[in-house]
């Protein structure tokens, strides 16, 4: 199987946009996870690379286009490696599953406990998040002055777990986590109540998690084009909270046209997306991008 990937990755690279196969002198990554055809990462990635001069690919690796099960994941990391590519972006659901791919983490991946770029350097497959970071900026960009004091978290994966890591840094007095798989939700509050500066409990109570709420985040793939509908009934929301979504294809969801709806203050998935791909592409180039250019792409891409 490893020898038919590789082979399979590389002629995907090299039928890219005429792209040569991936170490003639071209930056070749790729995004994993499943559903991923509307992705504008690609668009952000090589727009942003043209604009900077750089040789640069940015393929799909879709499970479900590729008729992959979840557990090829690790298989499909290290083929990417032998043939050539630079990284990888890892989105839903692999974040955590790939990680006992992986040789090393970043101190932020590793508090996390999720990754989403894999850089490959010197014969190592090396985690890091950028969603944290992409999330954080986002939020204080356009959210400033939100109510902290309690947050209703929807999503335990590796989004939620980077979300948390944030909200927590963002200064969020009380986390509550709800997730369908409630082990999952108490283990990321278990996992992260001994670095947190706030209080991060899980429930098994969405409806009482919301109406206590002063903020709610989506971190579930609900939402998404694939996955439509809200994490929760819309009809719990208030006028008083506002709304966060990390989807953005649809940039507005159902659960963000029901709190604009409203009149909850929202905030869109789109910067968060913006923001880790700018963090993701120097770790992938070593070169930095403009925020307001990657911004820019993103919307091109649409």
């Amino acid at each position: 199987m490893a020898d038919s990937l590789v082979d399979r990755l590389g002629q995907i690279a090299a039928g890219h946009r005429g792209t040569p196969r991936p170490g003639e002198d071209c930056v070749v990554v790729g995004l994993l996870g499943r559903g991923i055809q509307s992705s504008r990462t690609p668009g952000m990635h090589e727009r942003e690379a043209r604009r900077l001069g750089i040789d640069y690919a940015y393929l799909l690796l879709d499970f479900d286009m590729l008729a992959l099960p979840d557990a090829a994941v690790g298989d499909v990391l290290d083929a990417a490696q032998a043939a050539g590519f630079q990284g990888v972006n890892v989105t839903h659901p692999f974040k955590q599953a790939i990680m006992p791919s992986l040789d090393d983490l970043s101190p932020e991946a590793f508090a996390i406990g999720a990754v989403n770029t894999v850089v490959f350097r010197e014969g190592r497959k090396v985690g890091h998040n950028t969603d944290a970071w992409g999330f954080r900026e986002s939020f204080r960009e356009t959210m400033a002055g939100s109510a902290m004091r309690t947050i209703a978290l929807f999503g335990a994966g590796g989004a939620g777990a980077a979300v948390a890591y944030a909200l927590d840094g963002l200064g969020a007095d009380e986390l509550v986590v709800i997730d369908t798989e409630a082990a999952r939700a108490e283990d990321l509050a278990r996992r992260m109540a001994s670095r947190a500066a706030g209080r991060i409990i899980a429930s098994r109570d969405a409806a009482a998690a919301v109406a206590a709420a002063g903020g709610i985040v989506n971190t579930t793939p609900i939402g998404m084009a694939k996955y439509p509908g809200t994490p929760f009934p819309a009809d719990l929301l208030s006028p008083r909270q506002w709304v966060a979504e990390i989807v953005y294809f649809p940039e507005e969801t159902e659960l963000l046209r029901r709190a604009r709806a409203l009149g909850c203050r929202t905030l869109a998935g789109t910067g968060m997306a913006v923001y880790q791909a700018v963090r993701a592409f120097e770790l992938f180039t070593g070169v930095a991008p403009d925020r307001q250019a990657m911004a820019g792409h993103f919307e091109a891409a649409a």
